[in-house]
């Protein structure tokens, strides 16, 4: 392996084919199955069933799924979870083409697709920093690109393609996503080894889950870290929650116009996780994360505020720019910090987390809409994350984010010896 910041590993190529190819594959089912279920019923309360039945799983078990990825390989739980999702979509497929296919079949299907995404998600978190030796620059670099990726397949080529392939017939979506999880995991399956962590103690996988999620809420720069996307999410869901309701009587803007709306966002996107790497060389990281958390509360604020689509457009995707980067900064920095046998865990809190809040977001948005006006939730959301920028400004300041990576990078610094000693405490205290 190279220790050359600029060079990325020829395996981290691999990982990324696999991980495009396997976004592609999400895009696709994330148009097909509320399509599916649309060709199966018209309540609203069992569309909304299969909608939540993928979120279920890292709200019931995501700091015990971080708990076991932290015990077995990495790798070969990446393999097998797509190897195992490629032959659970064979079912719906199958029951497409017999004509006996069934709402609830569908949500259980979403389940455990969900949990499949829950152990291949944190498994490939925690093994990124292992294949590239924990360098910070090529762990900036490497997220760019992968966020980059899954964005572009995900949003962009992947729900269009998803509603053209259920035209053609209702499994042949479903067949193709299940391809798309075979070739990933053959491709992750010739990824190179890394060494399993080695737990400090032997504890049961509940403590160890405790002790992991501990770990995030006792310090205050992964607190911080895990903050952000957490009261982002309530925010964001506040305004995805009545943003067609807020285009289409506010603006004027038709069903198409909505869909180039929301194609501004993911421009923004792109932009901003292609930038983040230079903002954090050239701000810091901490105050590269405070300003496009500020931003994203500003363009939200300039969305509710605006006369007309070309601004609201321009709103979100200097929102999408801001969130964006800060997906790159926060788990970089967040793979360079937390030692190895607890990054499963600490990635699925951090996840957990901002999953948690989803609901609360969607519920507030819809509360302040009905009780007051349309824009109220937009102007609230702006609101909400300028005081989480406030708030977390210090929690995630340069000075101790510097701090954290020296303890990170010297085994003799009291800061990397003090870190477990807080796990320890916390799974006797608690």
């Amino acid at each position: 392996m190279t220790s050359d910041a600029r060079t990325l590993p020829t395996g981290f190529g691999r990982l990324w084919t696999a991980q495009t190819v396997s976004s592609l594959g999400d895009g696709v089912s994330r148009a097909a199955l509320p399509l599916l279920a649309l060709t199966l019923t018209r309540d609203p309360l069992a569309l909304a069933v299969v909608a939540a039945a993928g979120t279920l799983p890292w709200l019931l078990f995501g700091v015990l799924g971080g708990a076991l990825v932290d015990r077995w390989d990495r790798r070969r739980t990446m393999w097998v979870t797509d190897a195992a999702r490629a032959v659970l979509l064979g079912i719906p497929a199958a029951a497409a083409v017999l004509d006996v296919l069934t709402i609830p079949l569908l949500a259980i299907v979403a389940f455990l697709l969900g949990l499949g995404g829950l152990f291949f998600d944190t498994a490939a978190t925690a093994y990124l920093p292992d294949l590239l030796g924990r360098q910070p620059a090529l762990l900036q670099r490497a997220n760019a690109r992968l966020r980059g990726a899954q964005t572009a397949m995900s949003g962009f080529a992947g729900p269009p393609a998803g509603s053209a392939l259920l035209a053609l017939g209702r499994a042949v979506p479903l067949l193709a996503d299940a391809v798309s999880f075979a070739l990933s995991a053959l491709l992750v399956r010739s990824l190179p080894a890394v060494p399993r962590p080695v737990p400090q103690v032997r504890e049961t996988v509940l403590r160890q889950a405790r002790a992991g999620a501990s770990y995030v809420l006792r310090d205050r720069l992964l607190l911080g870290l895990a903050l952000r996307p957490a009261v982002g999410n309530v925010a964001f869901l506040a305004v995805e929650t009545v943003l067609a309701l807020f285009a289409h009587d506010r603006l004027g803007i038709d069903t198409y116009g909505f869909g180039l709306l929301l194609t501004a966002e993911a421009t923004g996107g792109l932009l901003g996780a292609g930038i983040a790497s230079r903002l954090g060389r050239r701000l810091g990281t901490g105050t590269a994360l405070t300003c496009t958390a500020a931003l994203e509360g500003l363009a939200i604020l300039g969305l509710a505020a605006a006369p007309n689509p070309y601004v609201a457009g321009l709103a979100l995707a200097v929102c999408g720019a801001g969130m964006g980067a800060t997906m790159v900064l926060g788990p970089s920095l967040r793979q360079t910090i937390v030692p190895a046998h607890l990054m499963g865990r600490v990635a699925s809190t951090s996840r957990m987390l901002a999953m948690c809040a989803a609901p609360l977001g969607a519920f507030l948005g819809g509360w302040l809409a009905t009780a007051y006006d349309v824009r109220t939730p937009l102007y609230a959301a702006a609101g909400l994350l300028l005081a989480m920028t406030a708030v977390t400004a210090t929690m995630t300041s340069n000075r101790r984010v510097e701090a954290a990576l020296r303890g990170s990078s010297d085994p003799e610094s009291p800061a990397t010896h003090s870190r477990p000693a807080q796990v320890t405490e916390a799974v006797i205290t608690a």
